[in-house]
Order: C-alpha cells, then structure tokens, then sequence
C-alpha cells in the first residue's frame, strides 16, 4: 500500500514537471515536481530498487507528454521508445538519490544527484539528450537570472534544491509536532538550514536581476530583422519543394526592403534566414546565389543563409553563409553538433529493422572551426555566434561561440517537420536561458516559427506565430564582456559531479559495511554460538546503527 502511493506521487510529480515546460510555462510546478519527487525518496528510508522503481515512474511521467512531436510523422515507437529510454536516466536517479539522501542534509544530496543524471543523460549516448533539462522550464520565473552566475545547469540546481528544502522542511517540523520536540536544538537547528536551503536560490535571482537587465543598455547596437518564409507544406518531405521556400523567403525580404524604401521600417544592419532556408546550395547553383545576392541588394544588408553544402568528400554539412551583397558569400559555419537520428544515422543497419523511416536520416558530417561569424555592416563589423537548431540545447554550444568572440547569438532553425506541436516552444526556451546565461541578445530565425527576438535578460521582445510568414526587426545591444557563467564554464558542473559521486559512493560503503555486519552476526547465531557472542554482537550493531 505504501509503494503505490509512493508511485503515484511519483506520477504526479512528473506529470508537474512537464507543466512547467512551454507553452505552459507554469515554472513554479517544477518546484513542485522535485519536491514530490525528494518526499518519496528521502522519506522512510526507502530500499535502492524502490528509488529505482519511483525514479522511472517520474520519467514516464514526464517525458511521455513532453515528447510527442517525436512521432507525429514517424509514428508512436520512437516517440515512446525514446520517452523509456529517458525514464530510465531517472530510474538511475531515484536509485543514486535514495542511497546519499541518508547523508546528512539530504536536500543537497537530492540536488547534487539530480545534476549528476542530467549531465549524464546530456552526453550519453550519441552525443546526449539534453531536452527536458530543469533550467528550460524557468523561463517565466523568478530564477532565470541564475544562469548568468552558474550556467543552465546552476539554474537546474536552484530549482532541485529548493523544492527538496522545502519538502525537508516541512519533514522537520511535522517529526517534531509528532515527537514533541517543538523546542529541541536538533530541530530548530535542522529547520534553519532547511529554510536557508530554500531561499539560496530565490534570493540569489533577485540580486542579480538588476545586473541582467543592464545588460539590454550597450555603448553599441546593431538592427536586425529575422525572416521567417513558412514552408508549403508540413510533413518530413517539406524539403521537397526546396525552390518555395527560398522564394519564400526571398519574397519576405524584398517586402522588407520595400518597407524600408517607404519610410516605413528601418534599415537593418543584416537580415537573420532559418536554418534550410535554402536547402538549393548557392555555393554551387547559379540561380540560387543570383536570388539571394538581388534580395541583399534590395535590402541593403547581408543576409546569413542556412543552406545544405556538398564537400568534397560526398558529405553535406549545415551551413551558414554569409551572403554579402556585392560579394556573395565571406564567411560560413558548419553545423558542429549534428543531430542523431536526424542529421545522421547511428547503427543504421540496426536501427532499419524498427522503422521503415531510418532510412529517410541524412549523412551528415559535423563541421569545426569557429563558431562566430564576421558580418560585415555599415559602421563596422559585428560578430554572430552561431548555434544551430539542435546545438542550443548545449551548454558548449552558445558558450564557444562567445569564447570565440560572438557578441549576439542567432540560432536559426527549422521546425517544419514536427508539426504543429509543442517543439518550437520549448526549443525558443532554450534560447532565452541562453542569452540569460551569456549576456547576449539572441535572434532565433525559423522556417515555419516560432521566430524571435530576446534581449540579453531573457525576455522576448518580438515573436512570429507558427506556420505563417513574418519578419521581426530590433534593435539589439552588442557584448564583449563575459559572464560569470561562461567564464566558469563546466568548472561548477564537474565539480558537483565529483562530490556526486564521492557522496554516493560514500554512502553505499556505509550501507554496505552495516549490511556484511548484520549478514556476519546472523550467520554465526545460525550455527549456534554461545549466547554472550550474540548478545556482544547485537549490542556492536546497534551500536553501529546508532553511529549511522
């Protein structure tokens, strides 16, 4: 009876953290979600394989209706298979955290393991997953400027340790009205370290959010407007009519240029194109080149294009071009982080046998170098960085195009093959934790939407709506300055790694010493020592257990 109200609050702590994500954007409930979550682990001392059990429960719960926009063209399988897979990354928490949480401040234990699983998930297997991540959901709340201090993954940490604290909390207080210690110094002692815990965070936020929003005022700015062609149709085949959609976007930008000759809009400094916008490569078709240099001219700005290149090793790459009005293309990122089971196609023999649609993933190679474009403009030229699509769920991805001089960050995507779901949404999240986290305006460009404009704190101050054409324009702050958080780097995550892993281990030793005791102790009286040995060897274990 106790294990099944332990799943379903299980169950309903999942299903609270899949609120909190866009478009719900209920960040307080993933407060809520966690803290459920430490309640049913750290309370009574539950056995590893019950963390185990009530971990995947929270998984399936969460990432079933977090993802289903893997499967609206491909079918249920992958969209479930891969919800299971993740589920199992929380079942090795529920199991991680059930063991440290008997450490000493559990709350602490609870969050050091949280940020443990979610890295590993994040780099394991195929380059990670990291969708879903705590510090997505916090966009709407009052925790958002943490990721200028500590990352996204500081920002995960706030919220897994404040909902724990509070659930330690509120643990404390109801032992100590059942115990009758409303007095004792334990209590009140353990009671202001839990209320600390809980406000460490918030109170963090609140002083540094005056930092972030000084950062959308800069000694210099730049216009830029963001297109946004649509596509003619949904489905994985949209690319099919690849000519449509640059005229789309060809289209969009000479209105622009004709707003801008009528007074009726300003003169970008470049024009941001999604990702695919010209899946017809203009490095190597006339034609194409010829319509994007005449829509440049029109506009007056370079344009940066996401296009497909062949390279000479018969493999295409992602690209962005830099498309200069009188000189074509001057600059170029290849996509670095490509997407598995997208881009490209891991295990592919195997993975043929489950889905007739693995055959339908590219052969895509990563590309290198640096991740920050030079984009020449009136006054001078500015550095973009670059992130891809899939790379801004990455934490090096954004950080190495500012390390490598970017002073605002553009992710061009294409959505068109999910659909009309929640995809684009929790993707333009990612976006605003990392402007938030680098200090930097972002512009995000997409084929079919949600196409944006985000200041530097994190707030979005245009937006396209989805499936329909649009051109946003802004004028936007330039950084050179570093944050904390980037500077830092992954510094602050290994780090809380390490103590992850010594405090787990730590814990199992302990647990474990207990149990070769208690094992050695029943074994002798099985074969009948005197009654003094087992008197001295039950008192030794209680005496242990007592030091425990």
């Amino acid at each position: 009876m106790i294990l099944l109200l332990r799943t379903l609050v299980a169950v309903v702590a999942g299903i609270a953290m899949w609120a909190a994500f866009p478009p719900r954007n209920l960040w307080f409930l993933a407060v809520v979600g966690l803290g459920l979550l430490a309640a049913v682990l750290g309370t009574g001392r539950p056995r590893a394989r019950t963390g185990l059990w009530l971990g995947f429960v929270f998984g399936a719960a969460f990432f079933v209706p977090l993802l289903p926009w893997i499967g609206v063209y491909v079918g249920p399988l992958p969209w479930l298979a891969l919800a299971a897979a993740l589920a199992v990354y929380t079942a090795l928490f529920g199991l991680i955290a059930v063991v440290s949480m008997r450490l000493p401040v559990p709350p602490v234990w609870f969050t050091l393991s949280w940020l443990l699983v979610e890295a590993l998930r994040s780099a394991f297997p195929f380059g990670g997953f990291p969708w879903g991540r705590t510090a997505f959901s916090q966009v709407d709340g009052p925790l958002l400027p943490l990721a200028s201090v500590a990352g996204a993954p500081g920002l995960s940490a706030a919220v897994a340790l404040s909902g724990a604290s509070i659930v330690w909390l509120c643990q404390v207080m109801i032992r100590a009205v059942r115990d009758g210690e409303h007095h004792g110094r334990r209590t009140v002692r353990t009671a202001a370290i839990a209320v600390v815990l809980a406000l460490v965070g918030p109170v963090a936020a609140i002083a540094l959010t005056p930092d972030t929003v000084d950062r959308n005022v800069a000694s210099a700015s730049v216009r830029v407007a963001a297109v946004q062609g649509n596509v003619p149709r949904l489905g994985l085949d949209f690319n099919a009519q690849r000519r449509a959609v640059l005229d789309n976007h060809v289209r969009q930008t000479e209105m622009l240029a004709a707003a801008v000759r009528a007074g009726t809009a300003d003169q970008p400094d470049f024009v941001a194109w999604p990702e695919n916008a010209s899946d017809i490569s203009p490095l190597t078709n006339p034609d194409a080149a010829a319509e994007i240099t005449a829509a440049s001219v029109s506009v007056g700005a370079p344009i940066l294009v996401g296009t497909l290149v062949m390279n000479p090793d018969g493999h295409y790459t992602n690209t962005v071009l830099v498309w200069d009005q009188q000189r074509g293309p001057v600059d170029r990122y290849d996509k670095h982080i490509i997407q598995p089971f997208g881009e490209y196609l891991p295990w592919r023999g195997f993975f043929r046998l489950f889905s007739s649609y693995a055959d339908l993933a590219g052969d895509f190679r990563p590309g290198s170098g640096s991740s920050s474009l030079t984009v020449p403009g009136r006054s001078g030229s500015v550095q973009v960085g670059v992130s891809t699509c899939w790379e801004v769920a990455f934490d090096r991805s954004a950080r190495k195009a500012v390390d490598d001089g970017a002073q605002i960050l553009y992710i061009p995507t294409n959505n068109a093959t999910f659909g009309r779901t929640e995809m684009t949404y929790q993707q333009l999240a990612m976006s605003q934790v990392r402007a938030v986290e680098h200090g930097r305006a972002a512009v995000v460009a997409a084929t079919s939407g949600v196409s944006a404009i985000i200041d530097p704190d994190g707030m979005i101050i245009a937006e396209s709506g989805i499936f329909t054409p649009a051109v946003l324009s802004s004028r936007l702050p330039l950084h050179n300055d570093r944050t904390l958080a980037t500077r830092l780097g992954d510094w602050p995550l290994t780090v809380a790694i390490v103590i992850a892993v010594i405090g787990f281990l730590f814990a199992v030793r302990r647990h474990t010493r207990f149990s070769l005791r208690w094992f050695t102790a029943g074994a002798r009286r099985a074969r009948g020592r005197a009654p003094e040995a087992t008197q001295t060897e039950s008192t030794a274990t209680q005496n242990w257990t007592a030091q425990g």
